[in-house]
């Protein structure tokens, strides 16, 4: 989690050029990230002519849902990552709802320093 943590907050700035960039050549990109602390399975997915190695399970998907719900700039932890990285950054209690996720999902919002 504190690692995955250390390379959203990195990657702020740089995105930001990028997304200048972009900008210039007629195109509106953000980029907002979203953390989720669990097990995953790794493994081969597809058929034989298509294959790709991934992770999946739920944790991934909480990850991917977390993504999308962040704004420009803003790092989403679920619970656990919090609970993992709480000591080394603040962040702020919110209750998202997420697509697939009968019930809001508890998150929190890393405070952008």
């Amino acid at each position: 989690a504190g690692r995955a943590l250390d390379m959203a907050v990195s990657l702020r700035s740089p995105m930001t050029a990028l997304r200048e960039a972009w900008r210039d050549r007629g195109f509106d990109i953000g980029f907002g990230a979203g953390i989720a602390y669990g097990y995953a399975t790794l493994g081969t997915i597809g058929f034989e002519d298509r294959s790709d190695y991934t992770p999946i399970g739920s944790v991934v998907n909480l990850a991917s849902r977390l993504c999308d719900e962040a704004a420009d700039g803003e790092v989403l932890l679920d619970g656990r990552a919090h609970q993992a990285v709480r000591a080394r950054v603040d962040a702020n209690p919110v209750e998202v709802a997420l697509k697939g996720f009968r019930e809001p999902v508890a998150a929190f919002r890393v405070a952008i320093t």
